[in-house]
């Protein structure tokens, strides 16, 4: 077995228009070809991984920010909020009067006016990752498959997303809901568009670490990508941590390298330097 590579979807493999760079598919599976290992290491649910990411060839991926892990289309561990706790955040959320969808594996399912109550907030993350025409992105472009006639008290639920009409919503949740990890998205600190409610005890550092246990490998032999402050843990975790030209200050300072933006070879240039696509 060869390196052991982690890649984050969005802002890493992913480029803010929601494109994959050519550069980084052949780079993936020319490393693939030399016997290294590909998994994406992402907060999306594995409903929101669409085709165009699996054709690349992935070895498998870890979701939910940690809470599923998959290899070679077996799932080695899955986490979810029970059906208790998704019924009392649905009732806390349509009491408050905050627009939100659950993320499922199964699909992402939103209350009832989150179409239009979440339009404003998918503009502005999308204007704050300087995606072209943000202006004009509907929220059913944004989320393509997105149902949104679904059930709502489930019992498949990885986590919850739901639009901050202030940050106060985001302090009452976590004060609400002690069980659970409560976050936020979209911006920094009282700037955050969204917050979400997920499982206690999960990250994407202790995921790889259950599958790296799985696959009997060796952490000596991971390498991490990612661009966000979320993905500080994955970096610091693995043997070698990259971070993307076009992330933050923050995850910068956490890489052993920091590479080009996404949308201009980054990630090529990245895997070429650790020398991933050499015989």
């Amino acid at each position: 077995m060869g390196k052991i590579i982690f890649l984050d979807v969005d802002g890493t493999l992913v480029d803010y228009e929601n494109q994959i760079p050519e550069s980084a598919v052949q780079a993936i599976r020319r490393a693939r070809s030399l016997g290294h290992r590909v998994y994406i290491c992402t907060g999306r649910s594995r409903a929101e991984v669409y085709a165009p990411l699996w054709d690349i060839g992935l070895d498998g991926m870890i979701g939910g920010n940690g809470g599923y892990i998959e290899d070679h289309g077996q799932i080695v561990t899955h986490r979810m909020i029970s059906a208790e706790q998704c019924r009392r955040v649905v009732d806390w959320l349509h009491g408050r009067g905050l627009e939100f969808y659950l993320e499922s594996n199964n699909g992402l399912f939103a209350s009832e006016k989150f179409e239009t109550a979440g339009l404003n907030a998918i503009r502005l993350y999308s204007m704050g990752k300087g995606l072209e025409g943000a202006e004009k992105i509907t929220v059913r472009s944004a989320f393509p498959e997105m149902i949104f006639d679904g059930e709502l008290y489930r019992d498949d639920v990885n986590k919850i997303s739901f639009i901050l009409n202030s940050y106060q919503d985001y302090q009452d949740a976590k004060e609400a809901f002690p069980d659970l990890r409560a976050g936020t998205w979209g911006g920094k600190g009282e700037k955050a568009l969204f917050g979400d409610l997920g499982l206690k005890n999960i990250d994407k550092a202790a995921a790889i670490r259950t599958l790296i246990a799985y696959l009997h490998a060796d952490m000596k032999d991971t390498i991490a990508f990612g661009d966000a402050k979320v993905d500080i843990p994955m970096l610091k975790c693995c043997a070698y941590g990259v971070a993307m030209g076009s992330g933050g200050p923050e995850i910068k300072a956490a890489a052993d390298y920091v590479t080009g933006d996404v949308d201009k070879d980054g990630l090529y240039q990245a895997f070429e330097k650790l020398g991933l696509l050499k015989e």
